[in-house]
């Protein structure tokens, strides 16, 4: 993995994963003989702030060793001469998984965070080893948000063990005319010439006006504290999941630009897996890159949906009340209890 796929930045602060067991932390101190204590914990609104894991004066960075590798760490970043802040990585280190990662931390266009640990999106996740089923019961997760068509749940299905405290919903969102669960069929027989960048762009916008409904259920349920933390996903948790993560960062006051960005991490994300994929597109004759376009986050896509949002109802918001039907004030409440 490249240093960019274990960095987080944040505020002038970057957490770069270093070992199994060991994170660098470093900073922008605005006086050179400044303090700075750092705090940790499994759970960003509870650290036990009395005895900090780390604690420097004039220095740049730090490195924390020791760190338990099957526990996910939140750190909070207290100098003596600024603001704290909680950081974390943004991708959660899964075995079975590629691109589970937190939305936590994002800046909105008033000067607020979203809190961390609160949000969660994916790539399935039928593929989960029992490490990494017992790290996301560690992380509290309550709710599991299912975009996939019942062809591919019934595919691969998420691998969860019997007692297991998370609760599924299943939202069926189908990107394009095609069900995903056929592609390879489909591709085994030499039927690519619908997997096109406008096939891609055209399904974004299918989800935003085909599917409002379902995003309205899962505003709603999103809403409800008793579900968070959740986790959404589709199957690469790129394209639908990335539909329902622009969603929320715009309900929430999050810059497009932040949103663009957030969804090319795919890319950096499932690159690995990529690989493999292409591989097997290879045996069965086929370029993959004549169809490298449906397999990762169009670049193209996100910017368009989001003109289709301003053109066609003049923001995000006005879109989730008109035409999904979601209640302001569901809103409102979202912004007050998921945001710094």
């Amino acid at each position: 993995m490249t240093n960019e796929i274990n960095e987080t930045h944040l505020g002038g602060v970057c957490l770069t994963r270093t070992g199994g067991d060991s994170v660098t932390i470093s900073w922008q101190p605005r006086r050179k003989d400044a303090q700075v204590k750092i705090f940790a914990g499994e759970d960003p609104d509870d650290m036990d702030r009395g005895k900090p894991v780390a604690a420097v004066r004039g220095a740049t960075e730090v490195s924390i060793a020791g760190l338990d590798p099957d526990t996910r760490y939140y750190f909070e970043v207290v100098p003596s001469d600024g603001p704290r802040l909680i950081i974390s990585e943004r991708r959660v280190q899964l075995e079975g998984g590629v691109n589970f990662r937190d939305l936590g931390g994002y800046r909105t266009v008033d000067g607020r965070r979203i809190k961390w640990g609160r949000i969660f999106r994916s790539d399935h996740l039928g593929r989960l080893t029992d490490r990494d089923v017992l790290l996301l019961q560690k992380m509290g997760i309550r709710l599991v948000c299912d975009f996939r068509t019942p062809a591919e749940i019934k595919k691969l299905p998420d691998r969860y063990p019997d007692n297991h405290p998370a609760k599924t919903l299943h939202l069926p969102v189908q990107h394009g005319e095609s069900d995903p669960a056929n592609t390879f069929d489909r591709i085994k027989k030499g039927d690519i010439d619908w997997m096109t960048e406008e096939y891609m762009i055209k399904g974004y916008i299918k989800n935003i006006e085909n599917f409002a409904p379902m995003w309205a259920r899962f505003f709603e349920s999103l809403a409800e504290p008793c579900n968070r933390p959740l986790v959404f996903h589709c199957t690469g948790g790129k394209d639908r999941a990335g539909m329902a993560a622009a969603l929320i960062l715009l309900a929430l006051g999050v810059p497009e630009e932040t949103v663009i960005q957030d969804h090319g991490l795919s890319n950096l994300y499932i690159a690995a897996v990529l690989e493999t994929i292409y591989d097997r597109i290879r045996d069965m004759g086929v370029d993959p890159d004549r169809i490298s376009v449906y397999f990762t986050a169009p670049p193209n896509a996100m910017p368009a949906v989001l003109a289709h949002l301003a053109a066609a109802y003049g923001s995000t918001a006005n879109y989730l009340v008109k035409k999904a039907g979601i209640d302001k004030e569901l809103l409102t409440r979202l912004k007050n209890e998921l945001l710094l």
